[in-house]
């Protein structure tokens, strides 16, 4: 007589990049997985932990390009939840900041499938490898972290409130809004602010760059910087290593 099945969905953090920074959690996850639709941004390295039957099948989201649509990624949670039972749905970084995590919890929970979450180490945080930290006492007193691309398109008018104190400024996907972001500083009188980008973070083919935030644009173009970067505004940036 075949084992019951039970549908379950775990929306797993992949992390940064380097496979090594998954959690103890995510990784005994990987290694009883029915399933794993997997992002992007998480290293193909991860599904070999993976049982030899298991079941990979990439639903990315190229930036700016091809992608999954989010209702074919529900149906694929759904079909696998209840044939196969044990479903990881494995993203780049933290899935409940900027990755569409929770949307697919409530939609697994719609479906009466068991829902688990495990926290990633997202991407912000590998830039203490290129010696910048977020925060640092009597220079940053916290950390605003925003979206450069609303769904609209848009940069989030949230950056204007965030310039207005001294906490570091973090901004994934951003690499679109180089331009609009130095102006706004600029604008602001805070063209001098200093600033970083940072592609592949924990990667051994990672990229970086400092300046000051009014030559974003220059800076990129300096390391021909691109997709997937994290950009970093504030006094952090320029502290001694």
């Amino acid at each position: 007589m075949p084992d019951t099945i039970i549908p379950e969905l775990f929306i797993v953090g992949a992390g940064p990049g380097d496979p090594d920074l998954i959690t103890v959690k995510a990784y005994k996850i990987l290694q009883s997985a029915s399933v794993v639709l997997y992002d992007n941004l998480a290293n193909k390295q991860l599904l070999d932990i993976t049982p030899k039957d298991c079941t990979h099948i990439y639903v990315g989201k190229q930036p700016y390009g091809k992608y999954t649509p989010q209702e074919e990624i529900h149906e694929l949670i759904k079909h696998f939840a209840f044939t196969k039972g044990k479903v990881v749905r494995l993203k780049g970084g933290d899935p409940f900041i900027f990755g569409r995590g929770f949307e697919e919890i409530l939609y697994a929970r719609e479906q009466g499938i068991k829902t688990h979450f495990v926290p990633g180490i997202t991407s912000m945080q590998a830039s203490g490898f290129e010696d910048i930290p977020l925060t640092h006492r009597a220079i940053s007193e916290g950390i605003w972290i925003i979206t450069g691309t609303k769904k609209d398109g848009t940069l989030s008018a949230d950056l204007k409130l965030a310039m207005q104190s001294n906490a570091t400024v973090v901004i994934y996907m951003g690499m679109k809004q180089l331009a609009t972001i130095a102006t706004t500083y600029t604008e602001a009188g805070n063209g001098h602010v200093p600033a970083a980008i940072i592609q592949h973070a924990s990667l051994p083919h990672q990229k970086s760059v400092k300046g000051l935030v009014k030559d974003l644009v220059a800076m990129a173009e300096s390391k021909q910087l691109t997709f997937p970067s994290i950009i970093i505004i504030g006094q952090v940036v320029n502290l001694p290593g």
